[in-house]
């Protein structure tokens, strides 16, 4: 029996049984189980004493610290209340540089002298932890013998309960400090550049007579991930060992008949979505959008807006509860950017945009955005911000997943641009020439059946390939791993938003002192803004090569690889902008500078290691045996074809072992060992899968002895 036949025996015995697979039962309503184990505004309400509440709220109002009857009066409420949800332990968990989240779980319980155990949990124990912070990575900050750092609660994120079929444990978010102060995860400074871009909008806001508590920014991500049979998973080493397949011939159909593409979703993939909404929608997390995607099994799901900082940890538990419901159903969900090659990867759209307390959005344009001068502002900010810090903005999206992902004609190009869609562009050319009137008028699109209504058209159709699109009132950062935290990109969306917005504010405030009125000192602002940035504007298919040249004539930057990107975090613009602003002093982003390259080298010597072994001691043995069966077979022109294709292999093969040797590599400079894995390492590997996915197509199938495509992707 082929390995195809067996698989799809193995495949089969799945059944939609949810007694066997431990499935709770799904018949419960939504809005009965949402946030239900969520330590949320309505339980503290419900739990805390009306004076501690209101105490509590007005803290978090003013972001204040939170004293320590307070701290105490808040711990026992929480303690109360996860012990009744059968929590036994708690955690601080965090977000360290690993992009991962982190966490060390202790007892409520403690030994009494008398033989008995009693629960306690303080507003000390709530408030702060001491977690070893040596060995997760700090880019120098602390050294390997410094172990002291601090997780301090954030009172912004709720906590909530993790069940487990043998308990249940409180996690409380966190932020992660070195002992000497400096932010060691990706929370502390997307915290502070929230901060920074609330009170410069704050105050222009009050140039267009509007007072606010605060502004908000908000984010949507919508999630890319693939999910396989973990028979297929454990049957191959690179994608246990690196997340994404070292080896595979294209199979004889990927996606081109654009079948998988919003279908029909299978049986079993359903069942999984279902469970895996219900555990998201207990934590509180407001999962709006699954479907299938682009490639063979390849899916999506997407929120609906929360705070920048509740999303991001959202997103965090997402990724989490996808990959463990995974496993009920047999299946491994995949969250690298580039599994397979030949096929579409898995990106994260971040869509971002700001609002006040009050409830109204910064970038809505209104019903006629011409006459909506705070919009055409604060779009004109983010416009200059996006030109100004394009390096800056690709480098808090790289990694070595994305190297495979980005501008491969299937993602957004490295290249940074804008798409304002057509009437937005042509309102900021008619600002620029002077010639500003009115709004384009509202077309309707005609569905040809009276049955159905007209359908307003938006003001632009939508463009896949730009990496940063305003679609209707936000802007989508699309070009975002699947595998990233939200931290990154969006502390330096807030943190470049938040200067250009007090520079153009600046400038507005100059001109109303001088007697102006509002829209004749905003319109030459605006009018010079998009002048001097509008090279960053692009609506037209980011994949073509005219583009690439067009790009290289607007002097944009084409940051292709890691190694090019990076070095924007620690350029001096980067520096003065964010200790302006408070957000990350230039030790810390020399840490992850630091950090993110030695990750980068980690990762691809990872990958070599692996593709060099699987290669020695699976492919070329099955190569061998194949050949020999050949000459028994008394095929001498194919085994000697065979023969050249495996010396081809073996040469392949020395040289990326070669080539990865310790003694090969530029290990003074990071940047430049960075650069020797892109361009020699990586170079190499590629050279090695060449040959084996030759090999593929050509030795027996039950001899191979990797899961093939074909198989991976369409059996489920």
């Amino acid at each position: 029996m082929s390995r195809i036949r067996q698989q799809n025996v193995l495949a089969a015995q799945w059944t939609p049984d949810g007694a066997s697979l431990g499935t709770p039962d799904l018949t419960v309503a939504d809005n009965q189980i949402f946030g239900e184990n969520v330590f949320s505004q309505a339980v503290q309400r419900q739990r805390l004493p009306k004076d501690v509440y209101k105490r509590l709220s007005q803290t978090l109002a003013k972001g204040e610290a939170l004293d320590t009857t307070l701290a105490d009066a808040v711990a026992l409420a929480m303690k109360e209340w996860a012990l009744e949800k059968g929590a036994t332990h708690y955690a601080h968990v965090f977000q360290p540089l690993t992009g991962l989240t982190a966490e060390k779980h202790d007892s409520f319980y403690a030994p009494t002298g008398e033989g008995t155990a009693l629960a306690s949990f303080s507003g000390k124990e709530l408030i702060q932890a001491e977690p070893d912070a040596s060995s997760f990575p700090t880019g120098g900050i602390r050294a390997t013998f410094e172990a002291r750092g601090y997780t301090a609660w954030d009172p912004t994120s709720p906590a909530f309960i993790l069940e487990n079929p043998n308990g249940a444990l409180l996690c409380i978010p966190t932020a992660f400090v070195s002992w000497t102060g400096e932010a060691l995860d990706h929370k502390i400074p997307l915290l502070r550049s929230m901060d920074a871009l609330s009170r410069s909008a704050g105050r222009a806001l009050k140039l267009f007579g509007k007072e606010v508590g605060r502004v908000f920014t908000t984010v949507g991500p919508e999630q890319e991930y693939f999910l396989i049979d973990e028979q297929y998973y454990f049957e191959r080493p690179d994608l246990v060992t690196t997340g994404r397949t070292l080896f595979g011939a294209k199979p004889p159909k990927g996606h081109e008949l654009d079948d998988h593409y919003f279908g029909s979703i299978p049986e079993r993939v359903l069942a999984y979505m279902l469970e895996a909404e219900r555990e998201l929608a207990r934590l509180g997390i407001p999962i709006k959008t699954r479907h299938n995607e682009v490639a063979p099994a390849q899916y999506e799901i997407a929120p609906i807006f929360e705070n920048s900082n509740v999303g991001s940890d959202h997103q965090q538990l997402t990724m989490q509860i996808l990959q463990n419901v995974a496993r009920r159903y047999g299946l491994v969900c995949l969250l690298h950017e580039k599994p397979f090659a030949g096929v579409n990867g898995s990106g994260k759209h971040n869509n971002w945009s700001m609002g006040t307390d009050e409830g109204e959005n910064l970038l809505d344009p209104g019903d006629t955005p011409h006459e909506n001068l705070q919009f055409l502002f604060f779009c004109t900010a983010v416009i200059q911000a996006v030109n100004k810090h394009q390096g800056l903005l690709r480098a808090s999206i790289a990694s070595a997943g994305q190297d495979h992902r980005l501008g491969a004609n299937e993602a957004p190009p490295a290249i940074i641009s804008i798409f304002l869609g057509d009437e937005l562009e042509r309102l900021f050319g008619a600002i620029e020439a002077g010639t500003a009137g009115q709004s384009t008028p509202e077309s309707f699109l005609g569905l040809g059946t009276p049955v159905l209504p007209p359908l307003p058209m938006h003001g632009g159709d939508r463009n896949r390939t730009s990496p940063f699109a305003f679609t209707g009132n936000k802007f989508e950062f699309r070009a975002l791993g699947s595998s990233m935290s939200l931290g990154l990109p969006n502390t330096v969306l807030n943190t470049i938003v938040a200067e250009a917005i007090d520079e153009l504010a600046g400038q507005l405030q100059d001109a109303l002192d001088s007697g102006a009125t509002l829209e004749d000192a905003l319109r030459p602002i605006i009018q010079q803004s998009y002048a001097a940035n509008k090279q960053v504007v692009f609506g037209g298919d980011g994949y073509s090569e005219e583009w690439h040249e067009e790009a290289a004539r607007r002097g944009l930057l084409n940051l292709r690889a890691t190694p090019d990107a990076l070095p924007y975090l620690v350029d001096q613009h980067t520096i003065g902008v964010f200790e302006a602003y408070g957000v990350l002093n230039e030790r810390e982003l020399h840490a992850r500078y630091d950090v993110f390259l030695e990750q980068y080298i980690t990762k691809l010597n990872i990958e070599a290691e692996t593709a060099a072994a699987l290669a020695r001691t699976m492919l070329v043995p099955a190569a061998v045996r194949y050949k020999a069966e050949l000459l028994a077979a008394e095929e001498p022109e194919l085994a000697s074809d065979a023969g050249e294709r495996i010396a081809s292999f073996l040469e392949a093969i020395r040289s990326l072992e070669s080539a990865n040797l310790k003694e090969n590599h530029p290990e003074e400079d990071l940047l430049e060992h960075a650069r020797y894995m892109h361009d020699v390492v990586f170079a190499a590997m590629g050279a090695v899968r060449e040959v084996a996915d030759a090999l593929e197509k050509e030795v027996a199938d039950d001899l191979w002895p990797l899961p093939k495509y074909s198989e991976i992707l369409f059996i489920k």
